[in-house]
Order: C-alpha cells, then structure tokens, then sequence
C-alpha cells in the first residue's frame, strides 16, 4: 500500500526525508532546511509534562446502560430512563510510579470515568479503593512526595513512606488494602472502581441526596501474589496495559456493574452520632448493612483508542465537572481536588485543553473564553463578553435546582486528631480476611518495614495493635521471620 507524500506540518510537501540540506557533501547543515528543524524541533516537544500522579495509565471508550430507574434520586438527564446509554472514556492507571513503571507496582489504581453526556461532561475521578490515605488536601503534596524518590539517592525509599504513614494513623485502612492482596490486581479488568468521595443527587423537587459510586467488576475480583507481581514487573512491565487492549481488541469487553449507596442528610447525621463517624471522611466507608447496595446501571467497554497520547495521555478529567442532578459533598478531600485537577490539567496540557476530542463535550458549547494556545475553536466573531443582567439574577441555592447547603461552625482550622476513630474500620477490614490473606498482608507489609528504623517501626506497630491486637501480632511474627527483632 502506498504511503501519501510527507508534507510539513502546514502541508507543504516535503523534498527529501531522508537527507539534510548542507553546505557540501560533509556540511555544515543549513539552517533553511525547515524541515529538518521543523522535524527536530517537534521532536523535542513530543513529550507533555508528566502526570505528578496517575503518570502511567491506560484507556478505552465504551457505553454506560442504565437497568433501574433511580430518577427519584436525580435529575441528572443521563439517568433519565432504563436502557438509555451514555457514551463513556474511562483511563485506568498506577499511582505512585513515573510514566515507565510496572503495572503491577503494590499502588493503588486510578478509575478516572467520563460521561459524554447531553448536558456536558461528568467525570467521576476515583480509584480501585473505596478510601484513601488522608482526610484533608493540604497533606497530599507531602504524602505523594513519600511516594517518589528520596531527594539525595533518588531511590523509592521505604523510609520516607512509612515515617509518614505511622504519623498519621487515618491512614491504616488505606494501608491496610494497600498491602493486602488487592494491593496487585491482577490487571484492570479484574479489579472494582471507586467514586471513593461522598458524593451528592439532586432530584427535580431539588431535594438532596449523599451517595457512593461502586463499580463491581463482572470478571471476578483477580489478583497477583507478591512473588507473581514482582515477576511480573521483570518481563512484562506493561501487563495491565497489554491486557486491557487484547481483550477488547478481540471482543472480549470487559464489563462492570454500577451501585450506589443513598442516604439523607438526616440518616447520615444520625449514623454519625452513632458510630462517631464523620460520613464525608474519606478514610472511611459506609458499611453496606447501614446503607444497601442499589444497583444502577453496566458500563462496557468496547473500543481502544487509535492513538494513545492524543486519547489517553492528553485525557483532562476533573472531578469538578459535575453535570445538573449531581453534586459535591463537604469531604476536604474533595473539595481540595476540585481545584487541583483542573488546575492540573491547565498546566499540563494547556488553556483549551477542552478543545481535544477525548476532553471536549458532545454537546454545544456556548461561553466567553477567548484565546491561549490552541485556540482553534476561539467564538469567531461572537461577542467576548457576557452581558450583564441589570435587573439581577435572583439566585437560588447552588444552581441548576441544587439547594443550598447548610453549614455548621465559624470558619477556620480544624485538626480531628484525638477525636476521630482511625483504628476501628481498619480493624474490621482485617477481620474480614481470611487466614491466608492475613498472612499475605502481614507478609507483605514486613517487607518495607524490614527497611526502616525501629522508632518508625514501633509507631506503626502500635498503629496495628490499636487496630486489632491480631494485626499488630501478625506483623511482628513476619518480621521476626526477616530476622528483624522487634521486642
């Protein structure tokens, strides 16, 4: 098959592709030769700022089909009726690791969704874990420091993680899953997806309410041993990667089942009072016998994309983007990210990084933004301005139906440590696995802990024993079996 002539970027076809324009057979180059520089100089730019997290990833498009009717929850419009689909891109990823990592780093996974709805994108932004390590933002930069590499030696460092970790006990239940077997999914496709955050509906009567997203993967939970991951890692460092695109490429696609978790702000006030739970605390988890499982809806997917930078390393998904019918919570966590991934994205792919077909909308678009670079869908001689109403809004709540949301205290600055419980949830997940996935997590997390001081290690330790005295018993025999003493 014959290939089309090679042009320049503006169309211009290009003479010779394959030797430079010189002064003589041996040089020097020319500097006229704008294709030679042209070519060099794109080169040099075809590589965007990494993510700072979530660096390596995959992605494919598919379809959200809804199977139950849950309209009296919202008014989202992509919910409207049983068997209305929405077209979806979901870009799945590491955490921790650089761009050229393993994919079956012991890491969290990133679920980062988007619906192509009618009324705009939804991006539902969350992870394979239903908590995370901390409550508030401002810890996340420090946090995700721990997680990269040590500034003098530029080696992951153990250390660093877990000086953390054991200084801040909110995150036992996230280091908890970390280092049980989930902590290795054998590949995405065989792992659940989180919204993680609480997040909220809005119904046409413009009454609101708090829910979690769950996507239950129809393959079956799957996951790697230590060993096997670590193997892994050596010959076939983009396994999740491979995996994900053969089996949609032969038809294969992968399926997962929506549910959602609903509650009042009522119910929520009175668990909380109960337990001493804060529900918009993202360390913890709304136990399914307070608040069932409602099933909404399958998303599929079923298509690879055709080029992976300009569909999958170029895909901006926020989780401020947030359609009419749905909402925020008051999770810090949440509230920090609403910022910080747009924020993000402007950075790393630029002003009108909205304007690229995996992040633009599939519906009309109508603002005031002008220029940047790239602005290629720039208004054209539309007026740059809004006009102004003189006669006044008259707004109501937060928009779009959304009511108002009460709030509670003065402003200011509040440390939850010595009030909250960070032990009991993490205590219950370990007492939920079985013996040998006790002893893989105490396997697992002896590994690390082998590596660091033993003021570092005895703080976590009692971390564990808070937790269940099991835990912490089970930790120190795996220790002791690496020779570490621990007494």
């Amino acid at each position: 098959m014959s290939q089309p002539p090679i042009t320049t970027a503006s169309g211009i076809p290009v003479a010779d592709n394959q030797n430079s324009a010189s002064a003589g057979p041996r040089g020097p180059l020319l500097l006229q030769d704008f294709h030679l520089v042209e070519k060099l100089q794109h080169f040099n730019r075809e590589r965007i700022p990494e993510r700072v997290v979530h660096a390596k990833g995959s992605g494919a498009y598919g379809t959200f089909t809804v199977t139950h009717d849950i309209r009296g929850f919202t008014k989202a419009k992509l919910f409207a009726s049983v068997g209305k689909q929405t077209d979806t891109f979901l870009r799945f990823s590491t955490v921790g690791g650089e761009k050229g990592s393993a994919d079956t780093e012991r890491d969290p996974r990133g679920f980062a969704l988007r619906f192509y709805t009618e009324e705009g994108n939804w991006d539902l932004v969350g992870n394979n874990t239903p908590v995370f390590f901390l409550k508030d933002g401002i810890k996340f930069p420090d946090f995700i420091h721990t997680q990269k590499r040590d500034p003098q030696t530029n080696l992951k460092s153990a250390t660093m993680m877990f000086d953390f970790w054991s200084k801040a006990p909110e995150s036992l239940h996230q280091v908890t899953t970390l280092f049980s077997s989930r902590g290795t999914p054998d590949g995405y496709r065989h792992m659940h997806g989180f919204g993680s955050h609480t997040y909220s509906m809005i119904n046409d009567a413009g009454e609101r309410v708090y829910v979690k997203y769950h996507f239950l993967t129809q393959q079956g939970i799957r996951n790697l041993t230590a060993a096997e991951a670590t193997r892994i890692a050596g010959s076939d460092p983009d396994y999740a990667q491979r995996d994900l695109f053969n089996a949609i490429a032969r038809g294969d696609f992968p399926r997962w089942t929506l549910s959602i978790q609903v509650a009042t702000e009522a119910q929520l006030a009175a668990w909380e009072q109960r337990t001493g739970w804060n529900p918009f605390d993202l360390t913890k988890v709304w136990p399914h016998g307070d608040f069932p499982m409602q099933q909404v809806g399958v998303l599929e997917l079923n298509r690879n994309p055709l080029n992976y930078h300009a569909e999958v390393e170029q895909a901006a998904l926020s989780p401020s983007n947030v359609v009419p019918g749905l909402g925020y919570s008051p999770d810090k966590m949440l509230q920090a990210r609403l910022f910080a991934y747009h924020d993000a994205q402007l950075y790393r792919v630029g002003t009108n990084h909205q304007y690229l077909p995996v992040n633009a909308p599939r519906c009309p678009v109508h603002n005031q933004q002008r220029d940047g670079a790239m602005a290629f869908a720039n208004g054209g001689a539309q007026q740059n301005y809004a006009t102004v109403e003189a006669g006044g809004t008259n707004p109501q709540g937060l928009g779009n139906g959304e009511p108002a949301l009460a709030l509670d205290g003065a402003a200011g600055r509040y440390d939850p440590r010595g009030t909250d419980d960070d032990y009991t949830q993490a205590g219950n997940l370990f007492r939920l696995l079985d013996a040998a996935e006790r002893q893989a997590l105490c396997d697992n997390l002896a590994g690390p802990l082998s590596q660091v001081s033993d003021e570092i290690v005895q703080r976590q330790l009692g971390h564990f024993d808070k937790a269940d005295v099991a835990y912490g018993a089970g930790v120190r025999a795996a220790l002791k079996a690496r020779g570490r003493n621990v007494d």
